[in-house]
């Protein structure tokens, strides 16, 4: 990789490697743009198979926080921190090391949780650094307003390309079952869809089944059932030209970040097939919102109208993505373009 024409085409602002040799704490942060506010972002913990991968994974996670934020009118910028270490190798000395770094930038990150991070492994970087969010779960948490948001969006995408409004008998494979998924199963049961499912942890699958009545499938068999609405929910770059051929759904709506393993590529293909694809940035920011209205002072009002907003926008981007006869993925950018912009010459205004 050739870190700064990286870094030049990805438009990042800074990134901070971070190492602490007592604790063996290797982290990386990435700020992507903080036009509109600080950058915002959890931090995940992760054995990444390289350096490089580490790097990449911070670099698309962060460019998505922003793009978040911009696309659903959120005041603050697109961060990412990642981890470098095996689960088992998690120790409290680490993570307060880690909450050290964050410190030292002053409030310009602010994290919270995210894979292999649970609650109260956030709450021990918090006895280091005040720039954390997410550790008093207003409004349940992230995960099940993440999982809302997502709903939200499916009902957005079946609006558009089913012209139906009603979920009762459609059909919806979730690929993961963490958190997320889990939430995303009971709203999606509620509504009486058929649910088919697969995670790599058995006691997920058969607790889904148990609970809704699911059919659970293996892992490689997700990508090909005749469902209406295929929901990534697990790690990223599912969406490649080795998935995509199988698909069979007419839409995608998931809440894994990252989804199309080559951005420009995996969209057209999905578009050529005729599959509507929900940004997974725009679909699965009800986190962010939960997270954001934590740090301002929660106020479920303003968060549920915020949350909403992800069905709208979803809905402004498949209405612009025809009209242009763009990707939804290209819309989603220039969407998020546009609202960057905006702040950035509202800025230089007020500067004058």
């Amino acid at each position: 990789m050739k870190l700064f024409e990286t870094i030049k085409k990805m438009g990042h602002e800074q990134i901070f490697f971070c190492h602490d040799e007592e604790s063996d704490l290797k982290a990386i942060i990435a700020i992507h743009d903080t036009s509109l506010g600080p950058a915002m972002g959890a931090t995940r913990l992760w054995p990444f198979a390289s350096e490089e991968k580490a790097l990449q994974d911070a670099l698309r996670l962060s460019r998505g926080m922003t793009y978040k934020a911009a696309c659903l009118n959120i005041p603050i910028g697109g961060g990412k921190g990642v981890i470098i270490a095996n689960p088992e190798n998690k120790t409290d000395k680490l993570l307060r090391a880690y909450g050290r770094f964050v410190q030292k930038l002053n409030g310009r990150f602010i994290t919270g949780q995210d894979v292999n991070l649970s609650v109260e492994d956030v709450r021990t970087i918090r006895s280091e650094t005040n720039y954390v969010v997410g550790v008093s779960e207003k409004g349940g948490g992230p995960a099940p307003v993440t999982a809302r948001g997502v709903f939200l969006g499916i009902k957005a995408a079946t609006e558009f390309c089913l012209r139906t409004q009603e979920l009762d008998g459609l059909k919806v494979a979730v690929q993961g079952l963490g958190n997320v998924g889990k939430n995303l199963c009971h709203y999606l049961h509620e509504h009486g869809v058929k649910l088919f499912v697969s995670d790599l942890n058995r006691e997920n699958t058969e607790y889904i089944k148990h609970l809704y009545g699911a059919t659970v499938v293996e892992p490689n068999e997700i990508y090909c059932l005749d469902v209406d609405v295929f929901a990534p929910c697990a790690l990223g770059g599912v969406l490649n030209s080795a998935t995509i051929p199988h698909i069979k759904a007419p839409i995608i709506a998931g809440a894994a970040n990252n989804q199309l393993e080559d951005e420009q590529i995996d969209s057209m293909l999905l578009e050529s097939k005729g599959i509507l694809y929900c940004p997974d940035y725009v679909i699965n920011a009800g986190g962010l919102i939960n997270v954001y209205n934590e740090m301002i002072g929660y106020d479920e009002e303003n968060a549920w109208r915020q949350l909403k907003n992800i069905y709208n926008t979803l809905m402004e981007i498949f209405i612009r993505a025809k009209q242009e006869e763009l990707t939804t993925h290209e819309a989603s950018k220039r969407l998020a373009h546009d609202h960057i912009l905006r702040a950035k010459k509202l800025r230089e205004c007020v500067a004058k």
